[in-house]
C-alpha cells in the first residue's frame, strides 16, 4: 500500500535576489527585505519624453555699431564735400576775380519840371521831362552780363516824391566792355495831392537846387563759360544829383559829379556769390 504524502503547512522559502549595488536584497516584486521599493532599472521605451525639437538662439546683432558708423561715414563724407566745394570756389574766385558792374550817371539836362497850382489850391499838376546819359562797364574778363529792359524813375531824395520815369531798352555787356546809352527820356504829368505839394515845393524853392535821386530796376543773368546763372533782380541808384529849374526854353544842365550810383545785385554761380 502506498504512502500518501501531505503537503508541508509550511511555506516554500521565496528566493531573494541579491542586492542591487551593495544595497538592500530586492524582491521580484521590486521591494527590498526591508519593506522598500527600488527603482527598475530595465529599458522602458513608453517612460521616454517625447523628442521636441528646440529652436535656434537668435543672435542679436549689434545695431548700434551699425549707426554709429554709418554715422561717422556720412559726416565724413560731407566734411570732404565740403572741403573740396572750398578749394573750388577759392580756384575760381582766384582765377577769375569776379566783379559786380558799375554804372556811370554822365549827364542829366532839365528840360521842364513845372509844379502848377489852381487859384483855388484845390489840385496841382507836375509835369517834367529829362534827358539822361547812363553808361555801363563791365569790370571782368570772363564774365558776361545780359540785361533785360530797364525801368527808369526820378524821385527827389529828400522827400522822396515821384518825378518822372522812362525804359531803357535790353542789352549785353561782354567782358571788358562800356555801353552808354545817350537821350534816356524822363517824363511825367500827373496831379498831385495837397500833403505830396507841400513836401516838394520847398525842395523846388531852395537856391542850390532840387537834389534827386535816379534809380533803375531791371534783371540781370550771369554767363561764364558754358556755367549760366538764374535771372536776378538788380537795382541801381545814383543819389547826389543836385538839379536847377530851366529858365526859359533852355534846358538846365544837373550837377552830377557827386552822383554815386550804388549796385544792388546778388548773383550766385555755382557756389559763389557776389
Amino acid at each position: 500500500m502506498s504512502e500518501k504524502v501531505f503537503p508541508s503547512a509550511k511555506p516554500a522559502a521565496t528566493a531573494v535576489p541579491p542586492a542591487v549595488n551593495g544595497g538592500a536584497p530586492v524582491n521580484m516584486n521590486g521591494t527590498t527585505a526591508n519593506g522598500g521599493t527600488s527603482k527598475s532599472h530595465l529599458y522602458n521605451p513608453t517612460s521616454r519624453p517625447p523628442y521636441r525639437p528646440q529652436p535656434y538662439p537668435r543672435r542679436h546683432r549689434p545695431r548700434r555699431n551699425y549707426c554709429c558708423c554709418c554715422c561717422f561715414w556720412t559726416i565724413l563724407i560731407i566734411l570732404i564735400l565740403s572741403l573740396l566745394v572750398a578749394i573750388a570756389g577759392s580756384v575760381f574766385y582766384v582765377l577769375y576775380r569776379p566783379n559786380r558792374p558799375s554804372f556811370t550817371l554822365a549827364s542829366l539836362r532839365i528840360h521842364r519840371l513845372n509844379l502848377t497850382t489852381t487859384a483855388d489850391s484845390s489840385s496841382s499838376h507836375l509835369s517834367t521831362l529829362f534827358n539822361l546819359t547812363i553808361s555801363s562797364k563791365n569790370p571782368n574778363s570772363h564774365l558776361s552780363f545780359s540785361y533785360d529792359p530797364f525801368v527808369v524813375s526820378c524821385v527827389s531824395s529828400n522827400s522822396d516824391v515821384f518825378i518822372g520815369n522812362g525804359t531803357l531798352p535790353a542789352f549785353v555787356s561782354n567782358s571788358k566792355n562800356e555801353t552808354t546809352f545817350k537821350g534816356v527820356v524822363v517824363t511825367t504829368s500827373i496831379d498831385l495831392d495837397a500833403e505830396t505839394v507841400n513836401n516838394l515845393r520847398p525842395d523846388l524853392k531852395k537856391k542850390n537846387g532840387i537834389l534827386l535821386k535816379v534809380q533803375m530796376d531791371t534783371k540781370v543773368t550771369v554767363k561764364m563759360g558754358g556755367l549760366k546763372s538764374k535771372k536776378v533782380g538788380i537795382r541801381v541808384s545814383c543819389d547826389g544829383v543836385k538839379g536847377v529849374l530851366p529858365k526859359g526854353k533852355s534846358p538846365s544842365l544837373a550837377n552830377v559829379s557827386g552822383a554815386k550810383c550804388k549796385v544792388d545785385l546778388r548773383i550766385k554761380i555755382w557756389r559763389w556769390t557776389f
